[in-house]
């Protein structure tokens, strides 16, 4: 989903829960308003400024790292074995500054060579590569009676999310307050697609870390987009946990 997708697909969900029929976007200010940073949208008496955090610092830059390396090659193992099969990295394994289509041949070639005839079992196996690599490729490989078959990579350890959230959301916020009036709602939407990482109470810890004070100067609301299944995105309305530091656990709507 693009921006404005989970945006539309917002207003209808708070139309639905506020009892606002028929509620849709009236406009879009960035595009009118060229000359200054202004708010995604506008929907009846709500302003909405859409945001997106990334679970760990420059997270959709490695995650496009290594789909250069592993993308298909799903179906190279799917061809190669007849049961489950998955291969787990660092989450740092791949790097900038490596040759990575020589590292996915590389790969390909040691599932083409292997794979069927591995034991069953975990492995620990280090990728022979024909260039060179700043670290060995260490590769965590599992086969057994499962449908799993393809990539993963281990969760990072990473302390930043709070304080990354509280840089981002206060400059978010900073274009809500014009929009704050007692006529009007301001919402901070915060989307995450991560869907082995992230999940709403993770999201909503580091946000309570950015804000134990309450909401951001400007912004009445926020909620939470979880947009890991891109058909089905399911929104929380996180203020009531941030304002009153009040533990949520229910699913997310």
């Amino acid at each position: 989903m693009n921006e404005r997708e989970v945006i539309r697909a917002f207003v209808s969900h708070i139309g639905r829960t506020f009892g606002y029929s028929n509620l849709v976007v009236d406009c879009w200010p960035e595009d009118e308003n060229r000359q200054s940073p202004e708010i995604d949208a506008i929907a009846g008496p709500f302003a909405i400024e859409h945001t997106t955090i990334d679970t760990v610092a420059d997270q959709r830059r490695a995650d496009n790292w290594f789909l250069r390396v592993v993308e298909g090659l799903d179906r190279v193992i799917a061809d190669c074995v007849e049961c489950g099969f998955t291969i787990t990295l660092e989450f740092d394994a791949i790097v900038k500054g490596i040759d990575w289509n020589r590292i996915r041949t590389d790969l390909k070639t040691w599932i083409l060579d292997n794979a069927s005839d591995l034991s069953h079992g975990s492995h620990r196996i280090i990728l022979p590569t024909t260039t060179s690599v700043e670290s060995p490729i260490v590769m965590h490989v599992w086969k057994g009676q499962s449908r799993r078959v393809g990539f993963a990579r281990f969760e990072p350890q990473d302390t930043t999310l709070a304080t990354r959230t509280k840089r981002l959301l206060d400059r978010k916020a900073k274009k809500l307050l014009k929009y704050r009036t007692p006529s009007s709602t301001t919402i901070l939407l915060v989307e995450n697609d991560d869907i082995a990482l992230m999940n709403d109470l993770k999201m909503l810890d580091a946000i309570r870390e950015a804000y134990p004070d309450g909401l951001p100067q400007g912004v009445d609301k926020i909620w939470f987009a979880d947009t890991s299944i891109p058909d089905k995105p399911l929104f929380r309305d996180f203020t009531t946990g941030i304002e009153g530091n009040v533990c949520l656990t229910s699913p997310a709507q």
